[in-house]
């Protein structure tokens, strides 16, 4: 039996970009893209979790599956009350994959649930390289700081998450991509602890982790996916996705 779970939390009223899991790209809902790149992996159920019916209509139609959830500050959350809801058993971690994250390579989250597992870790993330500076004073772009250099299968401790302008830092940091694997013990650990100060005022949730000594492990990805975070990540992600089709 598979030992995990991978669980995509969305929501229609996103601050940055209200709507964004129905906006289409090669006429498909974002979100039904990334359930899509989920099930391409085959590591195993791949559960779409929100408080929208419009949402569970859309991945439905698709061939997907959802769960109704309540009312959620983050996505980690909603995937706890979504794991809760399913009732699923012998699971042991449960990946935490962004819902505006169409671009993403279904090998690496094959590769993060591998090395997961293989070495009995309790959170990991992947990141990429960043190649344009630009990239490290954008606060639409989340960055990792980690404790050791990425390399090809290797993983370091995340020493911080920024969305602040890093152009005066120059040591290991990396793009961070929108996707977690909880061990599913640690999981409901860290949906025990409140939200922290650090967290809500970086508007980033993994912080909870750091905050309350939850070692967080990186991971390099082979590739650079563009998360979509505004209505210009939008435009430029369905121009490359709709020209390579």
């Amino acid at each position: 039996m598979n030992k995990t779970i991978i669980i995509i939390p969305s929501r229609m009223s996103a601050s940055r970009l209200k709507g964004k899991p129905l906006l289409e790209i090669n006429n498909l809902p974002i979100i039904c893209h990334v359930v899509k790149k989920a099930k391409e992996t085959g590591i195993g159920k791949v559960i779409v979790a929100t408080e929208d019916k419009e949402i569970v209509a859309a991945v439905e139609k698709n061939d997907g599956k959802a769960v109704i959830t309540g009312s959620h500050n983050t996505g980690t959350d909603r995937i706890f009350e979504a794991f809760q809801k399913l009732k699923t058993t012998d699971i042991e971690y449960v990946v935490n994959l962004q819902g505006d994250e169409p671009m993403i390579d279904p090998k690496d989250i094959i590769n993060l649930n591998n090395i997961m597992i293989k070495n009995n870790l309790d959170i990991g993330t992947l990141a990429s390289k960043i190649n344009e500076k630009s990239a490290l004073n954008n606060e639409n772009i989340v960055k990792v700081i980690t404790e050791e250099k990425l390399e090809n299968n290797n993983f370091a401790k995340a020493l911080n998450f920024s969305r602040k302008n890093l152009s005066k830092q120059n040591s290991n940091i990396y793009h961070h991509i929108g996707i977690y694997a909880y061990k599913v013990s640690i999981l409901e650990k860290f949906i025990n602890f409140k939200q922290t100060k650090n967290e809500v005022e970086n508007r980033l949730e993994q912080l909870r982790a750091l905050d309350n000594n939850i070692e967080v492990t990186v991971l390099l990805s082979k590739s650079s996916p563009i998360g979509i975070d505004t209505k210009e990540d939008y435009i430029a992600i369905k121009k490359i996705m709709e020209y390579k089709s």
